[in-house]
């Protein structure tokens, strides 16, 4: 039950804080939005999930602060690599193991890895993601595990 209320606080509260707009017709509208969505994630048993967890919090916070850093790092690598005359691209698809088992860690993976600026995740089956990158040094950066590591460790497995 304590998940099935986080889950509907944070609906209300993502669509209170992106909508803003608060007229009642809006407001009931999400409402019921809210309500559906937590009646299908329940049909679905997508709340016995531990992402629904207040306890997932402080980690996600701290792992959000670490993934702005590299999306900032990997703008500035990237915009070099644009504006430099020679272009200095070296695009290839690179495979990685996920750490995590849970479905929800892969898709937190795989989301972090894409919202970085020269990389997409490409897909996902069986633990096994394939990116592309932009450049060997993001490839290498993917390889050398740091974001698998920090995402095994948000989801605490």
């Amino acid at each position: 039950m304590a998940r099935t209320l986080t889950l509907l606080l944070s609906l209300v509260a993502a669509w209170l804080l992106w909508s803003g707009l608060y007229k009642p017709l809006l407001l009931g509208l999400g409402a019921v939005s809210c309500l559906l969505v937590l009646y299908l994630s329940r049909r679905m048993d997508l709340t016995r999930a531990r992402v629904f967890t207040l306890g997932l919090l402080p980690r996600i916070l701290g792992f959000w602060g670490w993934l702005l850093k590299e999306i900032i790092k990997s703008n500035v690598e990237v915009a070099r690599i644009v504006l430099d005359p020679n272009l200095t691209m070296q695009p290839q698809v690179v495979e990685i193991e996920a750490d995590t088992q849970l479905e929800t860690g892969q898709a937190i993976l795989g989301n972090s890895i894409t919202l970085t600026p020269g990389t997409v995740t490409l897909d996902v089956f069986d633990g096994k993601l394939k990116v592309h990158c932009l450049s060997d040094a993001g490839a290498a950066a993917l390889k050398a595990g740091e974001m698998n590591r920090r995402v095994r460790a948000v989801m605490g497995a």
